[in-house]
């Protein structure tokens, strides 16, 4: 089944006023004597961690140990005397032990668990890769150009150095384990005999890495049981969209059938602006597909319908660049900061710095740093008027900064200090911002969906034209588009193109008031 963001547009827009009555009344009941799904996500939480950046690290320090001792033993053993033979040496039997370490299959949670069997498993195969280097310098005659002493030294405190580091490892990913540091936090969608198959497939399989949280359904209480193969159910689909703005969910996994294709939509349509991933349970399905269209959670076969924009080594490659790259552009920004503070102070009373609350990542509420650009007793926080132009609540100099976008310039310390907004992402929008006198979410159906990613100081929808005054509704629909564009073809590449173009597009200053 192919779902398209499209679909599901207009799958929430085109609900009739007397289904979204019956759903509603549907719901207010089954609040009124099922456990509400807010009551288990006001409990606390260890921070997740993703399982792939874990065994993408390992894989970086183990490389690091072993070419790492084979430099050091040469210059301690031989000094600095490397040559060809040498280097290709260490680079060859380095990679080759990454490479044979990635064939047993020693990178995973589970293996860095279990120590003793891994652990043997591991320095089995750092032997073998040893003696096939040992082999190929015999068989080539190249004997004369290595030394013995450091060769046999490389291996043995390989050996130790990878057991050491393995042990280590073992203990810490078992503390982590037991945190459930691990763990994706799932929610059940469907209360039917499919999801109790499910259910019971992923129990059945003890390290799959899921921790089921419970169940939503977006049927009436009378079809709906208030446990699911011993899970509870904890609302429908409009608490499970509220469950996930306040506590951690990382993957829903949907057991309606697929040939239910209405009434998947119609869920999805709420669903697909949250931050998480989400699947379609294939085991209990008649559709049979090639194997490499599904994918797999342990053994159990789902097909993916969204994944989550920005995660795992993505959300690493973009944590550094907001940080060094915004760190960089504070300092050289710095004079241009400090020139500004002092306008602002002369201009009028109040302080420098304005602080506003708006929409973060999945929604969060976050303060957002701005130079102040009104006069104090007619600031307005939330944004409930827009600015038009020759505003007079705006100050001599607020119209100026205001203009040149140089206002925004203290939201570099949101970058790099408080980490609640990204360089390049979907401009934050204040609490009552307005289009045509409605509030944006009002205006564009899953308006939401642009809080799927953290947001940021300029974004896709800033460099193409659409800031400024939002007085009619095409203009914050289009910035919702390209907003949308951006979260689902971002890459490091995009955002430093959208960087780039920033001063160009500071210079259209018709529509920024």
């Amino acid at each position: 089944m192919s779902i398209d963001i499209r679909d599901l547009m207009q799958a929430a827009a085109s609900a009739s006023m007397d289904g979204t009555a019956k759903q509603q009344r549907g719901e207010r009941n089954h609040r009124a004597k099922r456990p509400p799904a807010e009551a288990t996500a006001g409990l606390p939480l260890s921070g997740a961690f993703s399982a792939k950046v874990l065994t993408g690290t390992v894989r970086l320090v183990e490389l690091l140990i072993v070419a790492g001792l084979g430099i050091g033993l040469h210059l301690a053993y031989l000094g600095n005397t490397f040559n060809s033979f040498t280097l290709a040496m260490i680079a060859g039997l380095s990679l080759a032990a990454l490479i044979a370490f990635e064939m047993v299959h020693v990178y995973s949670i589970q293996a860095f668990r279990t120590f003793f069997r891994n652990g043997l498993r591991l320095l089995t195969t750092w032997t073998v890769v040893f003696l096939i280097g040992f082999t190929a310098i015999f068989l080539l005659k190249v004997g004369d150009e290595y030394s013995r002493v450091w060769l046999v030294g490389w291996f043995f405190t390989g050996a130790a150095a990878l057991t050491a580091e393995r042990l280590a490892l073992a203990g810490l990913v078992g503390r982590m384990t037991r945190a459930g540091r691990f763990d994706r936090r799932t929610a059940i969608v469907g209360a039917g005999p499919a999801a109790v198959e499910m259910i019971r497939a992923l129990d059945a399989q003890g390290d799959n890495g899921v921790r089921i949280v419970g169940v939503f359904d977006d049927r009436n209480d009378e079809r709906t049981p208030d446990l699911v193969a011993g899970y509870p159910t904890l609302g429908t689909v409009t608490d499970l969209v509220d469950y996930a703005r306040n506590t951690q969910l990382d993957l829903v996994i949907f057991t309606v059938p697929i040939a239910a294709e209405g009434r998947i939509l119609q869920m999805l349509s709420k669903l697909w602006v949250l931050p998480i991933d989400i699947r379609l349970a294939a085991h209990a399905s008649k559709l049979r597909l090639r194997p490499r269209a599904y994918s797999y959670i342990g053994n159990v076969p789902v097909l993916d319908v969204f994944d989550r924009p920005i995660a795992d080594w993505d959300l690493v490659v973009k944590w550094l660049f907001d940080k060094l790259v915004g760190l960089s552009i504070m300092m050289l920004l710095a004079p241009a900061m400090a020139a500004v503070a002092l306008a602002v102070k002369l201009d009028s009373r109040g302080p420098v710095l304005f602080r506003q609350k708006r929409y973060g990542f999945n929604n969060e509420l976050i303060e957002v740093f701005k130079f102040r650009s009104m006069y104090v007793d007619q600031g307005d926080a939330g944004a409930a008027k827009l600015v038009t132009k020759d505003d007079p609540r705006v100050t001599r100099v607020g119209r100026i900064i205001r203009k040149t976008s140089l206002d925004e310039l203290p939201q570099l310390f949101n970058v790099v200090f408080k980490g609640n907004l990204s360089l390049v992402g979907p401009r934050p929008h204040a609490l009552q911002a307005k289009a045509a006198n409605e509030l944006y979410d009002q205006v564009v159906d899953g308006y939401f969906a642009r809080h799927k990613v953290k947001p940021g100081i300029t974004g896709w929808a800033q460099i193409n034209g659409w800031r400024g005054e939002t007085d009619t509704q095409e203009k914050i629909q289009r910035r919702v588009e390209h907003d949308l564009y951006y979260i689902e073809n971002w890459s490091v590449l995009f955002d430093l193109q959208i960087l780039a173009m920033t001063p160009f597009a500071l210079l259209k200053t018709e529509n920024a008031y």
